[in-house]
Order: structure tokens, then C-alpha cells, then sequence
């Protein structure tokens, strides 16, 4: 089965987690990031990571996924939120939502990754009444996230991604 994998990373989260994936899937799964990613018409296993931009898949994951057809398809992201929250959920909802049509989602990973810097210190600068201001449970989130991926999460994706086919 030829398998690639295919990734977005503003950070560097989403590439940990894609390499991590890659290190358990079949010799010669191919993997690129988004910007460098062939086709994947020639592929029957694709893998698409990519870091959650407002709700979705980020800008440039988002325009690659519908050119994915009939495939079995994983995925996985990061993202600032709680992977268990329900801004998660709806991440990846929407995510598999850009795919194109008659694929089949075999394997999903997410976990928090850390947030783009410019972004937090942006969204510190918001008044108190913006609803993406700091206040003290946010601030706990972005001191949380930017502790992931760490080992475990690197592990929970191999572990979802291991022994498919």
C-alpha cells in the first residue's frame, strides 16, 4: 500500500507529530509538507496534519485536502485548545468536512501544540470585553499548550496510527 503523509506547521508541532506517525507507518511512506506535497492520486493511504486556524484546517491544508478523492485518509492537527474540548471536536469535524469525495477517515490524532507567539502577544494586547482577551483561564491554556506535543502525545499518535493495514 503506498502511503504518504502530508503536513502544515506554523510552529513545528504539526511536524513532530507528523514525523512521530511516519516513524510507525510502512518503509517508504512518503512525506512532505504541504507547500512540497505531490498529488495524491498516486497514493492509497494519505495522512493530513495540519494546526487549527480558526476552527479548521489552516489556509493551505485546507486548499490541498479536497484534491484528496477515494482514499483511505488519517488525520490529525494541533491546536491551542484542550484536545479534549469540544472546539476540538468541531476542529475536526470541519477538517474531514474538507475532504474531497469517497474518502474514508481510518485513523484521527489531536493534541494541544504550542501557540504561535505573535499570536498570544497579539491577543494579549485585546480589551477585556474581546472574547479572545487574556483572562486567567486562557493564560493557563497557552502555558498548558505550550508544553505539547510532548513525548506522550508523540506516543497516543503513533499508537493511533500503528498497525492499520
Amino acid at each position: 500500500m503506498k502511503t504518504l503523509i502530508v503536513y502544515s506547521s506554523k510552529t513545528g508541532n504539526t511536524r513532530k507529530v507528523a514525523e512521530a506517525i511516519h516513524a510507525v507507518l510502512p518503509a517508504g511512506t512518503d512525506i512532505f509538507p504541504v507547500s512540497d506535497a505531490p498529488e495524491p492520486d498516486a497514493y492509497d493511504f494519505v495522512v493530513v496534519g495540519y494546526w487549527v486556524d480558526r476552527g479548521t484546517a489552516n489556509t493551505e491544508m485546507a486548499a490541498y485536502m479536497p484534491k484528496i478523492c477515494g482514499k483511505k485518509v488519517g488525520i490529525f492537527f494541533t491546536l491551542g485548545a484542550y484536545p479534549h474540548s469540544q472546539h476540538a471536536t468541531d476542529s475536526f469535524e470541519a477538517g474531514t468536512k474538507l475532504l474531497g469525495e469517497g474518502c474514508e477517515v481510518v485513523a484521527k490524532f489531536w493534541c494541544q501544540g504550542a501557540i504561535d507567539p505573535k499570536l498570544t502577544s497579539w491577543m494579549s494586547k485585546l480589551p477585556a470585553e474581546h472574547p479572545h482577551s487574556p483572562n486567567p483561564e486562557r493564560l493557563r491554556r497557552w502555558e498548558e499548550a505550550a508544553k505539547h506535543p510532548d513525548a506522550a502525545d508523540l506516543e497516543a499518535a503513533q499508537s493511533a496510527f500503528r498497525n492499520l493495514f
